[in-house]
C-alpha cells in the first residue's frame, strides 16, 4: 500500500503502482461510446495513463487539457484518462473542454483496474476513487515510467511522463 495526501489528510492505496520493467496488467475499461477497451485496443503505441480521481475537479481538468495539447506531437502515443466518473460525464467534459486527442476512459463495469494498478483509494471520503497518477508503456505494455502523485490537489510531472514516451 503507498499513501497519498489532500490538503495534508492522508489517505491509502489500493497497493503500489506497477514496477518499471514488468509488462503492465490489463485492463476492461469504458469508454463515451459505452464500448470496452483493453491494452489490446492501444496495440503498437506507447500509452501514458493519465489516472485521476475526478474529471469533474480543477486539478484532473488541468492535466487532461494538458495532456490533450502535447499529444499532438505525438504520433506513436496515446493518452488514456482514466476515472470512475461515468462515461456521460467524461463525454460531456471533453466536449465542454475540447479535449478530442486524449481518450476518456471509465472504471464504470470493471473496477478492477484500481487494484490491478494499485491506485484505488481505500479509506476516507474519497474511497472509491483513484488517486492521481501517471503510468506509461511502450508499445508492449512495458511499464517505463511511473508517478503516484503524493498530493492530489498537485499536478503530475509532465516532463517525466513526456520524457518516458521519447
Amino acid at each position: 500500500m503507498a499513501h497519498v495526501t489532500l490538503h495534508g489528510t492522508q489517505f491509502q492505496t489500493s497497493g503500489n503502482l506497477p514496477v518499471a520493467g514488468t509488462v503492465a496488467p490489463d485492463f476492461k475499461l469504458t469508454k463515451n461510446d459505452l464500448s470496452d477497451v483493453s491494452l489490446d485496443s492501444f496495440a503498437g503505441k506507447k500509452k501514458i495513463l493519465n489516472i485521476v480521481p475526478s474529471l469533474d475537479t480543477g486539478v484532473c481538468a488541468a492535466s487532461a487539457r494538458k495532456f490533450n495539447e502535447v499529444i499532438a506531437g505525438l504520433g506513436d502515443t496515446v493518452v488514456l484518462t482514466i476515472s470512475t466518473d461515468l462515461p456521460f460525464a467524461q463525454s460531456r467534459f471533453c466536449e465542454t473542454n475540447g479535449i478530442d486527442r486524449v481518450v476518456a476512459l471509465s472504471q464504470m463495469r470493471n473496477r478492477a483496474f484500481g487494484e490491478a494498478y494499485g491506485v484505488e483509494l481505500t479509506d476516507g471520503p474519497m474511497a472509491g476513487l483513484l488517486a492521481r497518477a501517471v503510468v506509461v508503456l511502450d508499445e508492449q505494455n512495458h511499464v517505463r515510467y511511473t508517478e503516484l502523485v503524493p498530493e492530489i490537489a498537485q499536478e503530475p510531472d509532465y516532463n517525466g511522463a513526456l520524457d518516458a514516451v521519447k
